[in-house]
């Protein structure tokens, strides 16, 4: 069970800086509040014994950075842009008939690689990342996919409608 002494003092003298750390590296208050709460998590799941207050403040700090930088070099945030930015985008309507249709017919593993690498144009190393699976499994079902889906377009303009 977690210590509410504990979370109530890391809290109490930590949330403030974890949150400043965070915006500056970050300059957006949702991802930082994101970190905030991840650094809490992993300091009250794996707790650490300190020589003295500075080294907790230190490895705390440390955390709060190398949690920054991990979401600054995914590539989830490198293809990505505010709401605001898209508010006045309408989203594709899939026809009877599309090629969007027919992905969505598929399982969910090969819907979503298909997904990710056609739509999104992601790398099949991203969709590994993205994914949590090997970079293998992502070319295997892509190439199941594509098979899927040459089946259900029945085989008729296949290659121009993935290109």
């Amino acid at each position: 069970m977690i210590d509410t002494q504990r979370a109530e003092y890391l809290a109490n003298t930590y949330a403030d800086m974890i949150l400043r750390l965070s915006y500056t590296y970050l300059n957006n208050t949702h991802d930082a509040q994101d970190i905030c709460q991840t650094v809490f998590v992993k300091l009250l799941t794996h707790p650490q014994a300190f020589e003295s207050k500075s080294h907790e403040k230190a490895y705390i700090m440390r955390m709060t950075a190398n949690a920054c930088k991990d979401i600054l070099k995914s590539p989830w945030r490198r293809k990505t842009c505010g709401l605001e930015v898209i508010a006045d985008v309408p989203a594709p309507e899939a026809e009877d008939g599309s090629v969007l249709a027919a992905v969505n017919t598929l399982p969910a593993r090969y819907r979503s690689v298909i997904y990710l690498h056609y739509y999104e144009g992601y790398q099949a190393s991203e969709i590994a990342e993205i994914l949590g699976i090997p970079t293998a499994t992502v070319h295997t079902r892509l190439a199941r996919g594509r098979k899927k889906l040459k089946t259900l377009l029945g085989g008729f303009g296949y290659e121009e409608a993935l290109e």
